[in-house]
């Protein structure tokens, strides 16, 4: 609960008093009524701003309801005659209030309730006086000042309110231009890093591999020359063998990472190869259960996709999600439905686990490659997870949930009424 702000007096509310104070020096001289009547219109003059800021449904009306209700009391207190009162313009300032808080209508509808008030007072002039068909004209002249001045004052009010929402409007797009700007330097430098990190980890990648081949091809001869004759030295030559393997493995990685992609798109039901990636995933996990729910929005559009590719890149999601969550399992939630980004019409993919999350130093750098949070990692995964979105021209971003990581992919779609997908449901499996 916020503090309510306190009522501040300016430049303007000065100028209020003074104008105010110099009616209550104008005849009649000294009149007590007038006087305390000008000094609650200061009153509610300067608490005004303050009035409308802590109640800003029910403010504007109180506030117009009191001025008309405080300018009928010094009509009547500043003239023997009521509706001949020279303060007769007082009722400008209930309707020029109203015009500046409300539409043109509700103007109208306060102006004519200001009005009335004002023609109340000739009932009694009627049973004092003959009033001629002259009186009447200079009556609805007055009347039709209040009116002409409360639309002209609305009409300010409005076309200001407009250009403040256009500008508003335009600095709203301007921020999310920006935002989009920043999103596509950090992109390029992003891809820059991937290029230049791929040419150096190809070259590193094709020197290694062929020692590699030598190192395991004689480790094979001494197992097999050695044989049963000298155990120890077989067991050493199988230990390297098995390393050999596990560096050939990782050099494989980042050759995969630095091979340029060629990604062959067709249009195809995004949800066919996400399900099949959940389903390798669970098939080979050995660890604790993981609850899986799926919920799919209905008729999704066609996505372009390269199958094995994005097949890769979800079970690589998901795989990372599975080792987060560990031995004590935990839920895996997987949603797809339409989304828009950019200006394009595409489909939206999040998929999110109740591990312990990626820390927030990481979850800028958690697509660069080397940068992990596994012990036993290398740090290329997420890294080709990224250059395989980003050859389907699509997005991958990570979401703070408050717990476990939120992966939100999206893909643009062929166009937006290709038919796909399946009746929006919520499997748990």
């Amino acid at each position: 609960m916020t503090e309510a702000k306190r009522p501040t007096i300016n430049w303007m509310d000065v100028l209020w008093l003074v104008l105010l104070a110099a009616l209550a020096l104008l005849p009649p001289w000294w009149e007590i009524h007038k006087l305390v009547i000008l000094f609650a219109f200061g009153v509610i003059q300067i608490s005004e701003g303050w009035l409308v800021a802590r109640w800003p449904a029910r403010g504007p009306t109180c506030v117009v309801l009191w001025k008309i209700a405080l300018a009928t009391l010094l009509i009547d207190h500043t003239g023997e005659l009521a509706i001949n009162s020279y303060y007769y313009p007082i009722y400008f300032l209930p309707t020029v209030t109203a015009a500046e808080y409300f539409g043109p209508w509700a103007t109208l509808a306060w102006t004519s309730l200001a009005s009335a008030a004002y023609c109340s007072f000739l009932y009694p002039a009627l049973q004092e006086f003959e009033i001629n068909g002259e009186d009447y004209g200079r009556l609805a002249i007055r009347i039709l000042f209040f009116y002409l001045a409360a639309m002209v004052v609305n009409r300010f009010v409005v076309e200001s309110r407009r250009q403040t929402k256009r500008y508003q409007e335009l600095a709203e797009t301007l921020s999310e231009t920006n935002r989009r700007l920043e999103q596509a330097q950090a992109d390029a430098r992003r891809s820059e890093r991937l290029a230049a990190l791929g040419q150096l980890s190809a070259g590193l990648a094709h020197e290694i591999r062929n020692p590699l081949g030598v190192i395991k091809g004689s480790a094979e001869m001494l197992t097999q020359k050695l044989g049963e004759s000298n155990p120890l030295a077989s067991e050493l030559a199988g230990y390297i063998s098995s390393e050999t393997n596990r560096l050939g493995a990782l050099v494989t990685r980042f050759l995969d990472f630095a091979r340029p992609l060629h990604a062959d798109l067709t249009p195809q039901d995004i949800t066919g190869v996400l399900n099949r990636a959940l389903d390798d995933v669970a098939r080979l996990w050995k660890g604790g259960v993981v609850r899986v729910e799926r919920a799919y929005e209905p008729n999704l559009p066609a996505v372009p996709l390269d199958e094995s590719l994005c097949e890769q890149a979800f079970v690589n999601i998901v795989q990372n999600a599975y080792d987060a969550m560990g031995a004590n399992g935990g839920t895996l939630r997987v949603k797809v439905g339409p989304s828009q980004a950019g200006g394009r019409d595409g489909v939206e993919l999040r998929i999110e686990d109740t591990g312990p999350g990626i820390p927030a130093e990481l979850r800028e750098q958690i697509f660069n490659p080397f940068v992990t949070t596994k012990k036993s990692g290398v740090g290329l995964g997420l890294s080709i997870v990224a250059k395989i979105i980003d050859g389907h021209q699509a997005s991958i971003r990570i979401e703070n949930t408050g717990a476990g990581a939120s992966f939100v992919m999206f893909f643009p779609v062929v166009n937006d009424r290709t038919p796909a997908g399946e009746p929006a449901h919520l499997v748990i499996s």
